[in-house]
């Protein structure tokens, strides 16, 4: 996983703005919360992480 990040981060000049460490921990931030016999429930993404998922090839999580 970690030569995939590697890879998108070079194509897509994101080494310019972070280091690997640095956008793991952007993406860290997003939490999944489910309690049985309930709904699930994603924390909040922002426009900058929505990005980062895009840059990355991933699709953003619902």
């Amino acid at each position: 996983m970690v030569s995939y990040i590697k890879k998108q981060m070079d194509e897509n000049g994101l080494f310019n703005k972070f280091t690997i460490q640095s956008l793991l921990d952007e993406l860290d931030t997003i939490e999944y919360y489910q309690q049985p016999g309930k709904a699930h429930h994603l924390s909040e993404i922002t426009a900058k992480q929505c990005e980062l998922y895009e840059f990355m090839g991933v699709n953003v999580p619902t």
